[in-house]
């Protein structure tokens, strides 16, 4: 005899499934660490304030 199967619980298992198969796709293409994000933002802001630095005519100011 066959099993029974509630088709709202596989249904919602597979779509759950998906879900977890995404967000771990997600993690390794986007995710970074707290230390990375850091260290990148001090980066961009020690070479922003370098080129800010060299300017002949002081920070720029909007109209």
């Amino acid at each position: 005899m066959a099993d029974i199967v509630n088709l709202r619980q596989a249904r919602k298992a597979k779509a759950r499934s998906n879900k977890d198969k995404a967000a771990a796709e997600n993690r390794v293409r986007f995710g970074r660490t707290k230390a990375e994000r850091e260290r990148i933002a001090a980066q961009e802001r020690i070479a922003s304030e370098r080129i800010e630095g060299h300017r002949l005519d002081g920070p720029e100011t909007e109209p």
